[in-house]
């Protein structure tokens, strides 16, 4: 059985399904369709069957159809935590349970969510298995972590190394030569789905820890008068045993923000404190309201109160040059100046229906500060004459993106994160 499936998916004579067009599944289901490969998405919601039919793609909300005669199912559905920051499975146990409902002999389903080690072997395997068949005897089970860089051209859905691993030798094989055979990345076999899991928290969890290390460097240098841009930069030079992640007013997004407490549940579940992460994920949930106390301090060096300002929120994105809201400390930081009675105006380039003006000279007129939260490239440029001819007197650069000199040297406030 296993020779055959990989023949066939060497010779693209499989069917696929891809539960869960979001920002890993569509692309996938678009990469797939080009490569003739037959392959159909599943989806819950109608406006992401749209987006994938506007894009000539099939897919369906219907599972009948799309988990008919299929060879290999791809479950990448969100996996977020609540607002206790617990993991929740919700979406990977509904696609579960959905598969089990049409799962056949032969079939491989692979996970590509993010979850906590061991969600493959103790939850999917088992939710799987109400359908009567037995995983990895009946059918194939393994989990390859999904890994994006949403709006970076250089790493696709395409070329991104991935690791992989399956429930049992059998399944791992079929796994890896299916994204062999669709995938121009180097694929990796991994010894256990556990390890695979454990990959994808781990790459998220470091860079959360350094983000925390170079954020709390960002409030000592405030303190004793550092700028944080130039000794990272002076840091850097070095060409081994130095990173550079860099400080800013909140970390966001699907990944950097959400991932660490699946590891630290799952340990504290078996008798170990993460005492690291969970330093790590104060910190970095400390930035907002950090930044909105620059904010304040900046106002009165100019004899403002926050109270009754107008102050202009430059971005909504997690990230630049994206329009991806998730986890994004903007809402932190919005909420906050509501809050302390300041009259916010929002503008983001990329997330138009949550702005509350059309455009960046709106936003900047008549407005007595600015606080820069998304590095998009619309404001790298933003001209210092132009801000204080729009009166404004105080500039919080919360990604430190900002000519400083040239804005201090025009008489406004310039108040970055460590610098």
């Amino acid at each position: 059985m296993k020779k055959n499936i990989i023949t066939r998916i060497v010779e693209k004579k499989i069917t696929t399904c891809i539960i869960g067009l979001g920002y890993v599944g569509l692309p996938l289901l678009q990469l797939m369709s080009e490569k003739k490969f037959k392959v159909i998405g599943l989806d819950v919601k109608t406006e992401q069957i749209e987006k994938a039919k506007n894009g000539g793609l099939r897919a369906t909300l219907n599972p009948n159809e799309a988990l008919k005669d299929v060879d290999i199912i791809i479950i990448c559905v969100p996996t977020p935590v609540d607002e206790n920051h617990r993991p929740d499975l919700c979406y990977v146990r509904k696609a579960c349970q959905t598969i089990a409902k049409h799962l056949k002999d032969g079939v491989m389903v692979i996970l590509e969510s993010t979850v906590a080690p061991g969600t493959t072997e103790e939850i999917v395997m088992a939710l799987l298995e109400n359908s009567g068949l037995l995983a990895g005897k009946d059918f194939y089970v393994a989990y390859c972590p999904e890994r994006v860089d949403p709006g970076n051209p250089s790493w696709t859905v395409e070329n991104i190394p991935r690791v992989v691993a399956g429930i049992t030798k059998e399944s791992t094989d079929i796994a890896f030569s299916f994204y062999q055979n669709v995938l121009k990345g180097k694929i990796i076999k991994m010894s256990t789905p556990r390890a695979a899991e454990a990959v994808k928290i781990v790459e998220n969890a470091f860079r959360d820890v350094n983000i925390a290390f170079v954020n709390e460097l960002a409030k000592s240098f405030d303190k004793i008068d550092i700028d944080i841009t130039e000794v990272l930069t002076g840091a850097a030079t070095k060409p081994f045993g130095f990173l550079p992640h860099f400080p800013g007013c909140g970390v966001g997004g699907h990944c950097i923000a959400v991932d660490p407490y699946y590891l630290i549940e799952k340990a504290e579940k078996a008798g170990f404190s993460h005492k690291f992460l969970k330093l790590a994920r104060e910190i970095n949930d400390s930035m907002p309201e950090y930044t909105v106390q620059k904010l304040i301090c900046g106002l009165n060096h100019v004899g403002k109160s926050v109270k009754n300002s107008v102050i202009a929120v430059l971005g909504l994105a997690y990230k630049g040059g994206v329009s991806d809201t998730r986890e994004s400390p903007a809402f932190a930081i919005i909420n906050q100046l509501k809050g302390l009675g300041a009259n916010p105006k929002i503008f983001d380039p990329y997330v138009q229906d949550k702005s509350t003006v059309k455009t960046l000279g709106e936003a900047i007129k008549n407005t007595d500060c600015i606080v820069i939260v998304t590095n998009h490239p619309e404001f790298l440029d933003i001209s210092p004459q132009k801000l204080l001819d729009n009166g404004v007197k105080v500039v919080i650069d919360g990604r430190n993106i900002l000519n400083k000199k040239e804005i201090q040297n025009l008489g406004l406030v310039y108040m970055g994160i460590g610098r």
